[in-house]
């Protein structure tokens, strides 16, 4: 099957390999409370960014775009920028009860975007070779909640000391910077928002 890949694919597979690494430098931190993991586990994030944009620009000048291809970016979109970002969100403090709904529901947002993509990008490339707009927010967006993630962490502002605290709400525990992450999801499955694709 790898002979069969295209140069886009393996800068697909770069930036899924940053995703995974940026999870195990999640735990990493997890385990040893070392901030310095935690922020290289953030700074992974603009690193898949760069192979995820390159991806498709390799695959435009080459004209190799393939349905597998599109799969594979959308695999690889969902570990970097869905997992990824939630799993740094939780080991930056927010795991209260309500923090793991919202995390679990922002993978879920970014998974269903990307189904969506997939299944109506032939149709939004109007017959071309490129898509001309995105149907809510692009997955990468949640960089964005990566970036706030690394000031608090800067700023040694993780765990008990997160911005905006948290509060109790009925069974569980809210950090109110997890709201950020569930307007990032809901952004994503908009069918309204339009953003034109460069």
């Amino acid at each position: 099957m790898i002979r069969g890949f295209q140069l886009a694919d393996f800068l697909t597979l770069a930036n899924a390999a940053c995703g995974v690494l940026a999870i195990f430098a999640v735990l990493a931190y997890v385990e040893s409370l070392d901030l310095r993991r935690l922020l290289a586990a953030a700074a992974l994030i603009p690193l898949a960014l760069v192979f995820d944009i390159l991806d498709g620009r390799v695959a435009r000048s080459r004209r190799r775009h393939s349905a597998m291809g599109r799969e594979l970016d959308s695999l690889a979109d969902v570990i970097s920028f869905g997992v990824a970002p939630a799993a740094i969100a939780y080991a930056a403090g927010m795991k209260g009860l309500w923090d793991v709904v919202i995390l679990v529901y922002f993978v879920a947002c970014g998974v269903s975007r990307l189904a969506r993509f997939n299944v109506t990008a032939e149709d939004l490339s109007g017959g071309g070779d490129k898509v001309k707009y995105f149907e809510g927010t692009p997955i990468p967006s949640s960089l964005l909640l990566v970036a706030v993630v690394a000031v608090s962490a800067w700023l040694d502002r993780v765990g008990d000391v997160l911005p905006l605290g948290a509060v109790r709400l009925g069974p569980g525990q809210l950090h109110p910077m997890t709201l950020l992450w569930a307007l990032s999801g809901s952004l994503m499955i908009s069918k309204t928002i339009r953003i034109p694709k460069l």
